[in-house]
């Protein structure tokens, strides 16, 4: 054998070494980069669901594990308030928790009244009134909804000669009002799914309860229910409908007077 053929074949034999041991140093797992600790914070959040209206007690909340950064300043946190469930214990929710929802004491109300004084906005009204089942949009209407007001009467005809005596008239008498309750409830074991409300109470402005007050002594009241889009959309009534009432006077046995009815100015 010549000296070329030996040379080539040392080459052959030390670039084929070298390979292998490139080729098993890359089997070898690179070093661990060090992670960044993710920052944390106990949130005060709903251990199961809370309904509006529902007292909150101690048991009904538990702390949780949070990211720092995406708790908000409305939560409540273990490093500042770590008595937080017993401090808002007895308190009203003025809206509805899901389980594991971070508690905000803005949908909280700590106070010796009562439900509804509790979750009624300053400056409104809370007016409760009967309606006819069949007229409340088949027990669909729920707390938190938004409803137009619909008053019907049946008018005496100032025709005499007119083939039907009575007049039937409809009209909204208030607009976009919410429902703070209303007297239904489930009843599954009787085959139904709820029972048809008769009494509705309605948040109102103070103008809004005489008006209230008035239809329902003229007529019968019905409700149309809204779409949720329409929550923050600002509606007023006519305010040419107005009503007036008259007493009902009895001279020698005799009665006289006549019923509410709406007059235009």
């Amino acid at each position: 054998m010549n000296t070329a053929r030996i040379v080539v074949l040392a080459i052959a034999i030390g670039a084929g070494g070298i390979a292998a041991y490139l080729a098993s140093g890359s089997d070898k797992p690179a070093p661990a980069q060090p992670v960044a600790q993710l920052a944390t914070v106990d949130v005060l959040v709903a251990k199961g669901e809370i309904n509006l209206g529902q007292t909150v007690k101690a048991e009904d909340m538990q702390w949780q594990t949070w990211p720092t950064a995406s708790a908000s300043n409305s939560f409540v946190k273990r490093s500042d308030r770590p008595d937080a469930p017993n401090q808002l214990a007895g308190s009203i929710a003025r809206g509805s928790f899901m389980a594991g929802e971070p508690i905000r004491e803005q949908k909280l109300v700590k106070t010796g009244s009562g439900f509804m004084a509790a979750i009624l906005p300053s400056g409104m009204r809370a007016v409760s009134t009967e309606i006819a089942p069949e007229t409340g949009a088949g027990g669909f209407i729920l707390p938190n909804d938004r409803v137009d007001v619909l008053l019907t009467q049946r008018l005496k005809n100032p025709d005499p000669k007119a083939t039907q005596p009575d007049i039937v008239h409809t009209e909204v008498v208030l607009r976009n009002v919410r429902v703070l309750a209303i007297d239904q409830a489930p009843r599954e074991k009787d085959g139904q799914n709820t029972v048809v409300g008769k009494t509705v109470t309605l948040e109102l402005k103070p103008d809004e309860t005489t008006t209230l007050a008035a239809s329902r002594q003229a007529g019968t009241l019905s409700l149309a229910l809204r779409s949720i889009a329409d929550a923050n959309t600002v509606e007023t009534v006519d305010a040419s409908v107005k009503f007036t009432q008259s007493v009902n006077i009895v001279r020698f046995g005799i009665p006289g007077g006549a019923t509410l009815m709406p007059t235009q100015p």
